[in-house]
């Protein structure tokens, strides 16, 4: 039985990771308070804290599906964040912040999680889990920082960085989920679907 994906995020990087794994997904974004949530469930880790912010998002959406009245889907939700030096970091949001962020993270290493959340909306099945690498960030310069700021591009994403942009070069070595990396794991998607006796096939277009 063919099935449908609710993608519960505006991320470009999930929508395209998805794609080009041959799954065209609807969207729906759950615009929950993000940073009320996690000021609740402070103190708590970066990858926990990743699998409870794409549960919110995607009961949120799940509450109240507007995209489609077809009820065949499978929502998947997730979140991601990098863990520097002990801290959780989301999106830097101002270009001060994405500097200072560059500047203390250049010629060292973090680790990039995503949480996933998914949920058949047939059974009623839900399967919650993290992925991530560790990621490798290369002694760039100050001018380099301040131009890649400029860009705009690491404003709006988890960590100030992508894998695949405008900061690919700046990144010497990722060790582990690359995909993840980019915002959604497609090996713990397909590990979550086979438990839920979903075939991975069965989500191509």
């Amino acid at each position: 039985m063919s099935r449908t994906v609710l993608l519960a995020s505006a991320s470009t990087s999930r929508y395209s990771l998805l794609t080009n794994a041959g799954i065209t997904p609807l969207v729906q974004v759950s615009h929950v308070d993000e940073d009320a949530i996690a000021a609740k469930l402070n103190p708590i880790s970066t990858s926990d804290l990743c699998v409870a912010l794409a549960t919110a998002k995607g009961e949120a959406v799940v509450q109240q599906i507007t995209v489609t009245d077809n009820r065949n889907l499978l929502v998947i939700a997730a979140d991601s964040m990098l863990e520097f030096e002990g801290m959780s970091y989301g999106k830097p949001g101002a270009p001060e912040v994405a500097i200072a962020r560059w500047q203390a993270m250049r010629g060292k290493h973090g680790y990039l999680h995503t949480g996933h959340w998914v949920m058949d909306l047939v059974t009623g099945q839900t399967r919650s889990g993290v992925a991530g690498a560790k990621v490798e960030f290369a002694d760039i310069s100050d001018a380099e920082i301040l131009a890649y700021v400029k860009s705009g591009e690491p404003l709006s994403v988890a960590g100030g960085f992508t894998h695949e942009g405008k900061s690919a070069a700046f990144i010497t070595k990722m060790t582990g989920d690359s995909p993840a990396v980019g915002g959604i794991s497609l090996a713990l998607l397909r590990e979550f679907t086979k438990e839920m006796s979903i075939e991975w096939t069965e989500l191509w277009d």
